[in-house]
């Protein structure tokens, strides 16, 4: 299987890393390298190699680059580096450090120490197990992985979030990545979870994504630490949140996103539910709204332009506490949640008053 076969899955960070350590090691033993073979918890994998150079007598650098396949993820096509020095022998085979572009742990909850190069557990035993047959009896090899654009692509990660500063992870279970609109993105998102819950942080917030962050933060006194960013996939998240013992928390972000959950959507993604302007016809004529504001509600193209109608009725105050107890409810009788709801417009003006502020 090559590292482009699929279109919907590509070989993960850790499996490249991997790949250009073992095409470090032939390097030094003067072998032409252009593909390796990694074994993966699931398969065997060729993966091309850009470019290996041999340094010394004992040490070599390859690079290959992360193929792409269709996947939004920010490390396609990201080149990554391994350096593979031998010594002589040292308690163990292998000794796997990060270099230039790979993030360190700085917060609990994760699967790595503080510290330590974020490099996962999966990575590590796929360079170990790849690596340590190759390796002569007497010799160590100490494996530097380097991603030269990892810090800045890292900005684009929820690592800076996690406390993985400096640079991107090297990441992988199976050694195959697969879409990001599932599983791996799933993944990424609930590592927040854990970290919230080792570092004992109370009054949680969460938010939709990035402008639900920045407002929250704007408009209370509170630390990033606090801030837990669902994506799309608010049911999935709020679920992990009770497996964690997290029964309590606030739900904050525009309404156009929140509403949905009103209606029992908790996958907010708009390929898979919208339903918003039936919610907010509905919350309004349950709230004294007419039949032609109704009509207008339905020809409105956005939530905002609802919110404007309803403020010429005087309505909006009214159904958006309707709303925000609708949210409380459906995930209290789903999920046994007390939801704080707080729903803001695009400016971050609070549109419901039925709430305790954070």
């Amino acid at each position: 299987m090559t590292s482009n076969n699929s279109d919907f899955t590509g070989p993960t960070t850790g499996t490249i890393a991997t790949a250009c350590a073992i095409a470090s090691l032939k390097t030094i033993f003067n072998e032409e390298v252009s593909a390796v073979n990694v074994k993966t918890p699931k398969t065997t994998l060729n993966i091309l190699i850009d470019n290996s150079e041999k340094l010394s007598s004992t040490s070599a650098i390859s690079s290959a680059h992360k193929r792409p396949y269709n996947d939004p993820d920010v490390t396609v096509e990201v080149e990554i580096d391994a350096k593979v020095e031998l010594i002589p022998f040292k308690d163990e085979k292998v000794i796997i450090k990060g270099g230039e572009g790979v993030g360190t742990i700085t917060k609990p909850g994760l699967q790595i120490e503080i510290g330590e190069a974020a490099i996962n557990p999966i990575p590590r035993q796929m360079i170990h197990d790849n690596l340590r047959d190759l390796i002569p009896e007497d010799k160590t090899a100490i494996v530097t992985i380097i991603v030269p654009e990892g810090k800045k692509i890292a900005q684009k990660t929820m690592n800076p979030k996690l406390g993985i500063v400096d640079g991107i992870s090297i990441l992988g279970t199976t050694g195959i990545a697969r879409s990001m609109s599932t599983k791996a993105y799933k993944d990424s998102i609930v590592k927040q979870l854990d970290v919230v819950v080792a570092q004992n942080i109370e009054d949680i917030i969460f938010v939709p994504g990035n402008i639900g962050e920045k407002l929250a933060i704007k408009d209370f006194n509170i630390s990033l630490d606090q801030i837990v960013q669902t994506g799309n996939f608010v049911g999935f998240m709020f679920e992990e949140a009770k497996k964690r013992g997290i029964d309590s928390f606030t739900f904050f972000g525009h309404i156009g996103k929140l509403i949905k959950v009103a209606g029992g959507i908790f996958d907010t993604k708009h390929a898979v539910a919208d339903g918003r302007r039936e919610i907010m016809i509905t919350h309004a004529v349950l709230c004294g709204a007419s039949n032609e504001v109704a009509e207008q509600l339905y020809d409105s193209k956005t939530t905002e332009d609802m919110l404007d109608i309803l403020n010429k009725e005087d309505l909006s105050l009214k159904v958006c506490n309707s709303i925000a107890l609708a949210i409380n409810e459906r995930c209290r009788l789903k999920l046994d949640l007390d939801i704080n709801v707080i729903l803001v417009d695009m400016k971050g003006n609070f549109l419901n008053n039925n709430f305790i502020q954070p």
